[in-house]
C-alpha cells in the first residue's frame, strides 16, 4: 500500500515507522536456503543445530533487523469468542464500520477475515483536503497490512484476521507493545511446523529469518550489497534470488551448511562502525538492551515460545 506522508506520525507513535522500509517494495526470500535451515532447527531448544554449535535469532536481531521495539505489553487475547472482546459487546463488523468508514462486500470477507484487496482498492488514494478523522482511518488501515503482511504472515496470504481491531481501536496506546519480541515468537512457532514433514509452507517473517542469515554467515549472503541503511533487514530489499532448478539448489544449501566452521559464523555482527553508524538511538536504549540476553517467554495470542539465549551467548 502507499505510504502517505500524514500518517507517518501515526507509524511513528506506534513504533512501527521503521518497519515501513521493508514495506516500500516485494521482499523475495531465497527459499531452498531457507528449506536448508529449517530442517537443521530443533523445536525443543529454539535452535538452528550447525557443524560448530547452536545458534539462532534473538531479540536483539529482532532489534537490529526490523527496528522494532522488543520491550512492552504482550501482544495477546482471548479469541474464542471474538465479539465478546468488541466495545461494548458490540458485533465485529459493527466495529470494523466505525474505524474504517464502511464495511467490505460480502465478498471480500470470511467470517474474521477480510481480503486484502479490499483494502488495496479502498485506502489507495489520500485526497489531499482528507479530514483528520480519515487520515487516522487511512493509517489504521496500513498498520492492519504492514502487521498482516510484514510480521504476522499466515497461511491465508491474501486475509487479514481481524484479531488487530481491539488494538486498532485505540493507536495512540499501539507504542505499548512488544512487536518484536511477537514476531520473533510467531517466526519461531512457524519454524518449528516447518519441521513437520507434511508441511510444505512456510509463513511467519521470512524477511527476518533471511536476513539474520545475510548479515551472520556471510559466505551464504549475496554480493554487491555493501550499502545498507536501518533497519538492516532493508540491505536485501532488492535481492532477487533464483527460482530455476530448486532441488538442486536445495541440496546444494545443504551441503554449504555442512561445510560450516566456527570462523563462518559472525557472534557479533553490529558491533562494526558501519552499522553503529546507521542505527537508531532508540534500539540502544537500556529498557530495550537489557532484554536483548533475557531468558523468557515470547507471546503472540497463543503462540508461547521461550527466548532460549543462554544456550547460544556464553
Amino acid at each position: 500500500m502507499p505510504l502517505h506522508d500524514w500518517i507517518i506520525l501515526y507509524l511513528e507513535t506506534a513504533g512501527l515507522y521503521h518497519l515501513v522500509r521493508l514495506n516500500s517494495q516485494w521482499f523475495w526470500v531465497d527459499e531452498p536456503l531457507l528449506s536448508a535451515f529449517i530442517e537443521r532447527w530443533c523445536p525443543e531448544t529454539h535452535t538452528f543445530h550447525m557443524p560448530f554449535g547452536e545458534c539462532t535469532i534473538t531479540l536483539q536481531d529482532v532489534a537490529y533487523q526490523l527496528g522494532l521495539p522488543i520491550d512492552g505489553e504482550p501482544v495477546s487475547g482471548c479469541l474464542t469468542d471474538f465479539e465478546n472482546l468488541m466495545e461494548n459487546g458490540r458485533p465485529a463488523c459493527v466495529w470494523f464500520c466505525e474505524l474504517f468508514g464502511e464495511l467490505p462486500l460480502q465478498i471480500k470477507v470470511k467470517q474474521m477475515i477480510v481480503c486484502y484487496t479490499w483494502f488495496h482498492e479502498r485506502f489507495r488514494v489520500l485526497l489531499a483536503d482528507a479530514s483528520e478523522e480519515t487520515v487516522r482511518i487511512y493509517a489504521r488501515a496500513y498498520i492492519m497490512m504492514l502487521l498482516s503482511s510484514q510480521l504476522f504472515v499466515d497461511k491465508n496470504a491474501n486475509r487479514i484476521h481481524l484479531r488487530w481491531l481491539p488494538y486498532l481501536a485505540s493507536m495512540d496506546d499501539l507504542s505499548r507493545y512488544s512487536w518484536g519480541s511477537a514476531a520473533l515468537a510467531w517466526l519461531y512457532r512457524c519454524l518449528c511446523r516447518g519441521t513437520n514433514r507434511n508441511v510444505v509452507n512456510l509463513a511467519g517473517p521470512l524477511q527476518l529469518l533471511q536476513s539474520w542469515i545475510f548479515w551472520r554467515f556471510p559466505s551464504l549472503r549475496p554480493s554487491s550489497f555493501d550499502v545498507f541503511g536501518f533497519p538492516l533487514a532493508s540491505r536485501w530489499a532488492t535481492y532477487l534470488p533464483r527460482n530455476d532448478t530448486m532441488d538442486q539448489r536445495v541440496v546444494a544449501a545443504r551441503l554449504s551448511l555442512d561445510r560450516l566452521r566456527f570462523h563462518d559464523f559472525m557472534w557479533e555482527p553490529y558491533s562494526s562502525p558501519e552499522v553503529v553508524a546507521v542505527v537508531h538511538p532508540e534500539i540502544l536504549v537500556d529498557e530495550h538492551r537489557r532484554l536483548w540476553t533475557a531468558v523468557t517467554s515470547l507471546i503472540y495470542f497463543a503462540a508461547i515460545e521461550w527466548h532460549q539465549v543462554d544456550r547460544v551467548i556464553p
